[in-house]
């Protein structure tokens, strides 16, 4: 029986992947970078618009209430590291160490603003 030709055994195993080459995987960094920075300024500064909104003010005798917050608002607060570190996963195994890197950072800052988040929603 003939063996099939050797580009298609190469094909079918696959841990002899061929990484993506070092300029595509710059370039997706840099796309990645770009979108990741500017989910970071939108939610910080909602972070910061949503604080200052509930904030009690100063000149207020009222006790503060408590309030209850929608599972729904947990699943994005949480869920958004969560995909970020799949994402920096998933760069990984494509072997495209740049856009893993800057996924990585990405996890780090999501995981913080998290943080941030959960606070200031259980205050």
């Amino acid at each position: 029986m003939a063996s099939p030709p050797t580009h298609h055994q190469d094909s079918q195993n696959p841990a002899r992947r061929e990484r993506p080459s070092r300029l595509i995987d710059i370039a997706v960094a840099l796309l990645l970078l770009v979108a990741d920075a500017v989910i970071i300024v939108a939610a910080g500064l909602l972070l910061v618009a949503v604080g200052m909104g509930s904030a009690p003010s100063p000149h207020s005798s009222r006790p503060a209430h408590s309030r209850d917050t929608p599972l729904l608002t947990w699943l994005v607060v949480w869920g958004v590291p969560v995909v970020a570190a799949t994402g920096a996963f998933v760069h990984a195994r494509l072997r495209m160490p740049v856009t893993a890197v800057v996924q990585s950072l990405f996890t780090v800052a999501c995981t913080f603003l998290a943080v941030a988040w959960t606070r200031m929603l259980l205050s």
